[in-house]
């Protein structure tokens, strides 16, 4: 967007997602939460809702269009209701249960083979685009990249999605998706690079339910 910004790392380990001056921001204490400090310290929450917040704001990454508006929107809760939660269970089932002594085949499956399957939706939509809506870069590209960026993750296979891979492929060629792919810090097991292991390990310590 070109604003300024200032980032505040929030520390899970130390509970403060649940802390009561996070939650008087977000009720669900949950990250992200943004506080627009333009407009009387403003907080928003839930990522589609940021999205949708700042695009509207300073009039950029959102069609003009009402057709292509509309779409922008269908797309954004496409990956809300889609692909971030199902992607977000088979990472879960496979890389914090699972270490943890908890293998569900059936959930593991069920989530794998979902997100397969959202994934194609995506490949077969970017087939003759360049982008989710046509030939711009909007919130619903930004919204889905890191989900589908870290399939490695969900082990998801992207095979036979050339169109998906060649759109992952646009979208890191931009230096502002680099940029955001070192913040608050970068996690590159994420996509498959350095120690998967101790990546897994670290991670699922942070879930551990005692």
């Amino acid at each position: 967007m070109g604003a300024e910004y200032e980032l505040i790392p929030i520390d899970f380990a130390a509970g403060e997602q649940k802390a009561d001056w996070f939650l008087a921001l977000n009720p669900n204490g949950r990250i992200p939460t943004i506080v627009d400090r333009s407009n009387g310290d403003f907080p928003v929450f839930e990522s589609g809702a940021i999205l949708w917040y700042l695009a509207e704001k300073y009039g950029r990454f959102l069609p003009g269009d009402d057709k292509d508006r509309s779409r922008t929107l269908q797309w954004l809760m496409f990956q809300m209701g889609g692909v971030g939660p199902m992607m977000g269970q088979a990472m879960y089932f496979q890389r914090i249960a699972e270490p943890q002594g908890h293998r569900d085949e059936f959930a593991i499956r069920r989530c794998v083979d979902e997100s397969r399957r959202l994934l194609e939706v995506l490949d077969a939509q970017l087939a003759d685009r360049a982008y989710l809506v046509g030939d711009q870069l909007t919130i619903a590209d930004m919204a889905t990249y890191p989900w589908a960026r870290c399939h490695f993750w969900a082990r998801v296979s992207v095979d036979g999605l050339p169109s998906l891979q060649a759109w992952l492929d646009r979208l890191d060629a931009r230096p502002g998706f680099q940029r955001a792919l070192q913040l608050p810090r970068p996690f590159p097991a994420f996509f498959g690079e350095g120690d998967e292991t101790a990546a897994e390990t670290e991670n699922a310590a942070g879930f551990r339910l005692d």
